[in-house]
């Protein structure tokens, strides 16, 4: 196998990975209250944003075309913005397992995109695949439930469902920009663009942290999130699509309910039960149909 298809394969491996451990560490931060939603929200994206422009410091320098400025600000609205204000707040309502099962919704969103978008058939597995899909992520919003009380899974899920369409959305848009530049070189004019964005919804929550309060679990959870799940994955993300499909590289995304739900239960932040386990099924068989390729089409 080719070296660079080895080696984008580990990005995505590792973006995912990274990924189903934040949903603990992010819902441990925001339950005990440490940090409310949005202002762990400028925390990230601020954060990320100053490590992106420092480590370009260091990086090949590029010149962008005037006209994908515009392409990386929409990029920074589905991908930042709007991905991270509906990931935040949801995660504050539901519980780590239901997120991480909602957001493998996001390689059959992926798909139905990339058919009106790029023009692809969609087979009839693969709609089957989508109605599967679909039916897993109503099921685990409209029957699941939480051991916390202060919980609302129907909301919740609903904002989680539309960071996943949001991040689906981001990934389609940065596939034509990662074909043209080095990921430094966009990359932090995406967080420059999202931390104008996110600002005005989170400063004042951010201002209210009072950071001697952290204990070092916390704190080390606020670096994880800041540093592996933001500046990390951002990164290798379009390492990854640099050198696979959009559509290959949301395939991945299955493995985040494994690690998030193994680690969530080890921690002790999360319980399982027979309806995440039905919802987590149908999900899973859904994209399995969605991403197996027809004898028919091969």
């Amino acid at each position: 196998m080719d070296k660079t298809r080895v080696l984008a394969l580990f990005a995505v491996i590792m973006v995912h990975v990274i990924y189903g451990l934040t949903f603990t560490f992010a819902n441990d931060v925001l339950a005990e209250g440490y940090v409310k939603p949005y202002g762990f929200l400028v925390i990230r994206v601020v954060g990320a944003a100053i490590l992106f422009w420092i480590f370009s410091l260091f990086t090949p320098k590029q010149h962008i075309e005037p006209k994908d400025y515009l392409t990386i600000f929409f990029a920074s609205v589905f991908g930042l913005a709007l991905n991270f204000l509906t990931f935040f707040k949801g995660l504050e309502f539901t519980t780590p397992i239901h997120a991480s099962v909602i957001m493998t919704v996001v390689p059959i969103v992926v798909l139905v995109l990339s058919a009106f978008y790029l023009k692809e058939k969609i087979s009839g597995l693969k709609i089957i695949g989508v109605l599967l899909g679909f039916s897993g992520a109503i099921v685990l919003s409209v029957y699941g439930k939480s051991s916390h009380p202060t919980d609302h899974i129907l909301f919740g899920n609903l904002l989680i469902f539309i960071n996943a369409v949001s991040y689906s959305i981001y990934l389609i848009i940065i596939k034509k920009l990662t074909n043209k530049y080095h990921p430094f070189t966009f990359i932090r004019w995406l967080f420059l663009f999202g931390s104008i964005l996110v600002l005005p919804f989170g400063f004042s929550e951010f201002s209210q942290v009072e950071w001697t309060s952290f204990t070092p679990y916390i704190m080390f959870s606020v670096l994880f999130v800041v540093v592996g799940a933001t500046f990390g994955t951002y990164l290798l993300n379009p390492i990854a699509l640099r050198h696979l499909k959009a559509s290959t590289v949301s395939t991945f995304l299955y493995i985040q309910p494994v690690i998030a739900s193994v680690f969530a239960l080890f921690m002790g932040s999360d319980s399982i039960d027979l309806v995440k386990v039905i919802a987590a099924i149908l999900i899973f068989s859904g994209v399995y149909l969605v991403t197996k390729k027809p004898k028919l089409y091969s």
